[in-house]
């Protein structure tokens, strides 16, 4: 009789430490998307990364370790070229080789780098890499100095196009 005793107020006190820890529906439980932000770089779909201004915090990007617009803005931008990796915490994007239409035996490639949360000139690096075709490999060859400047204020443009038609929808 005493062991059913022990085992009952045993099993009233577990339940009682439960119930005032459990979430208030099911599907919490299992469901780490429910503690991410809302948002997407390209739209709504995706929960991981949000941006423009939300809850409490400024024009520097919501959950992205680097400034979204600048983020957004060089994913549209380096959109043409096949994309290998987009790392959006730590503000990488790496293009996979890309030959222009009608470009024949030369093939470029671009890494873009976000450096920080702000919207400045200095905030994206882009290097671009370029290889042409001879005989059966391809080799390394010289870039124009002026290609990844012209595809740094590209995406300067875009962020800060994004940045005042995200404004203008405030």
């Amino acid at each position: 009789m005493l062991r059913g005793y022990r085992l009952g107020v045993f099993w009233l006190c577990g339940m009682a430490l439960l119930s005032g820890c459990t979430p208030t529906g099911p599907a919490e439980i299992d469901d780490p998307r429910s503690r991410l932000p809302r948002g997407s770089i390209l739209g709504d779909s995706s929960p991981l990364i949000s941006i423009g201004r939300g809850r409490g915090e400024s024009d520097q990007g919501g959950a992205l370790g680097v400034n979204a617009y600048l983020w957004r803005g060089a994913l549209e931008t380096l959109s043409f070229m096949p994309l290998v990796s987009a790392d959006p915490f730590g503000g990488v994007i790496i293009t996979d080789w890309y030959q222009p239409p009608g470009g024949g035996a030369e093939r470029f490639k671009a890494t873009a780098y976000i450096l920080g949360r702000t919207l400045r000139a200095d905030g994206i690096r882009i290097s671009v890499f370029r290889q042409v075709l001879q005989g059966a490999t391809w080799m390394d060859a010289p870039v124009s100095p002026t290609a990844a400047s012209e595809l740094e204020n590209k995406v300067l443009a875009r962020a800060r196009a994004l940045r005042v038609q995200q404004a203008g929808s405030n």
